[in-house]
This record gives C-alpha cells, structure tokens and sequence, in this order.
C-alpha cells in the first residue's frame, strides 16, 4: 500500500490535525514504516496456531468486592470551588461546535 498526500490529509483532517513541510513528510515516513512492519507479521506462518485470548494460564486473583462509603457527601462537596445543592458545578464543554 502506498502512502499518499491524500491519505494523509483525510486522516489529518478526521482526527482535526494539520500537517506541512517536514512534518507531513515524518508522518509520512511512519506511517509507511508502519506498513512495512506489518507486512513482516503476513511473513510469519500462523498455520496450526490457536489466537491468544490469554496472556498466561493463570487465573486472575481478585479481591472481594466489598461495597462501603468512604467518605460522605458532604465531605466530598466540602472544598469544592462551584457547587450546586447535591452537585459539583464545572464549566461547559460541550458549547462549542465543530465544523
């Protein structure tokens, strides 16, 4: 697969990035290492191999989940710089739109 300008706009452009110059031609260059790397893993014969869900035999040691209040909720509220009655208040995030 060849790595193009295109592509590498249409990429930029959905994860709202901008690249020029040099730095389009660094991402460029890994993102063709990145093919070539996988290209080596196609080389590998997986016949007769079982996927790993797995990492180890071993099975996971957890501890109980023993439910418990650590702290009120008035404690958490205490040194809050914005409240609400019951809530925490923080600023909007969400007010601005992307084109």
């Amino acid at each position: 697969m060849e790595i193009k300008d295109e592509l590498i706009d249409h990429i930029a452009h959905l994860a709202r990035l901008s690249f020029k110059g040099e730095d389009k031609a660094g991402i460029k260059n890994d993102m063709n290492n990145i093919i070539d790397f996988m290209g080596k893993l196609n080389e590998i014969n997986t016949d007769n191999v079982e996927p790993l869900v797995f990492m180890s035999d071993q099975i996971n040691v957890l501890r109980e989940d023993v439910p418990k209040q650590t702290i009120t909720h008035e404690e958490a509220l205490k040194n809050a710089p914005k409240k609400d009655s019951d809530y925490f208040r923080i600023p909007k995030v969400l007010d601005k739109t992307i084109d």
